[in-house]
């Protein structure tokens, strides 16, 4: 484990169940880094080893794969330079196999580990050692709502793909690791080496947009539940103004009983519900079709361009041309 006097220790945590690009993504970008820093004359490299939370140092993927490490972290004396925890499968935080993992995590702070760093749900792991007390953070879209939750000494960002506290990094989901090893890359060594590292993987230096835009932006609701006896007839009125008293005398309901139903069973105001409904459904036209981008604010009752520009903008952080660009099936149809 002689890393040499001038390369950067790091450490990729590997934990259970996680997906492999989770860490194999942060692990390749520092292992090419190493080799753009050797070819260029320079020393000053890392020297990048994937270990595993427990003791019998093995990870099981979802995919059935299993790794045998080296080491597990708590085998780590060598100082750290960086440690990146990537993935977390919920299991961990309740299985007393973890137990040490989390005291040693907990026993690292600024003073001896540069960098921390998670990927995905490795910031739960992180939030249990009580790293991100007080801290800025973010983790996979899906799971920021549960992040907040359970940790409410957090500040949880869950738009972005990477966030930055002092010397704690987080990532969003899966990839959002790539865009994490980059950026540290580029701390390290400055923009020309990691623009090199990113062009061999075929990757964004900076990517462009933010994670809201891989979300859904509907609350997830069961069949028995309000908005899902809707659904039909929103979707066959959505080219036209839908107001509560509108809604409500469809029900048979009052305007006031209807928005105290349909906040309490939703999460959020009738009015809300269909703004973000309209995007939801102009989103997949944009993703599916050939229809003009007119068409489909007509369509998805959005208004003009400027008017759906704008919502855009509001729930996406991007204009709907961008997100057509982006986001575009291959089998786009009229």
């Amino acid at each position: 484990m002689d890393n040499g006097p001038q390369k950067k220790q790091v450490i990729i945590v590997a934990t259970a169940g996680t997906t492999l690009i989770n860490f194999s993504g942060p692990a390749d970008v520092f292992t090419h880094a190493d080799k753009v820093l050797s070819l260029s004359g320079s020393a000053m490299g890392y020297n990048v080893l994937i270990v595993a939370p427990t003791i019998d140092k093995k990870i099981i993927c979802p995919t059935g794969i299993e790794i045998a490490c080296q080491f597990c972290a708590m085998e780590i004396k060598t100082p750290i330079d960086t440690l990146i925890v990537a993935g977390n499968d919920f299991q961990a935080l309740k299985n007393p196999e973890y137990d040490d993992f989390f005291n040693w995590l907990s026993s690292l702070n600024e003073n001896n580990t540069r960098r921390i760093g998670s990927v995905c749900g490795g910031a739960f792991a992180l939030a249990r050692a009580g790293i991100l007390n007080g801290r800025k953070a973010t983790t996979h879209w899906d799971l920021s709502k549960r992040l907040k939750k359970d940790y409410p000494l957090i500040d949880v960002d869950s738009s972005a793909f990477l966030t930055t506290d002092g010397h704690i990094y987080t990532s969003g989901g899966v990839t959002s690791g790539i865009d994490l090893a980059l950026a540290l890359v580029e701390e390290d060594h400055g923009k020309d080496i990691a623009i090199q590292v990113a062009r061999k993987l075929v990757f964004y230096l900076n990517r462009p947009g933010f994670q809201v835009q891989f979300a859904n932006l509907l609350p997830v609701y069961e069949s028995s539940n309000i908005a899902s006896k809707l659904q039909n007839w929103f979707m066959e009125n959505l080219h036209e103004p839908l107001d509560v008293v509108r809604i409500a005398n469809h029900l048979n309901m009052s305007p006031r009983n209807f928005t105290r139903v349909f906040h309490k069973q939703t999460g959020v105001p009738p009015a809300k519900f269909i703004e973000k409904l309209r995007v939801e459904t102009a989103r997949k036209y944009l993703e599916d079709s050939n229809m003009s981008i007119e068409g489909i604010a007509e369509k998805c009752g959005l208004g003009g361009l400027v008017s759906m520009r704008r919502t855009f903008l509001r729930h996406l952080m991007t204009t709907p041309s961008d997100y057509r660009r982006t986001f575009r099936t291959s089998h786009s149809t009229n």
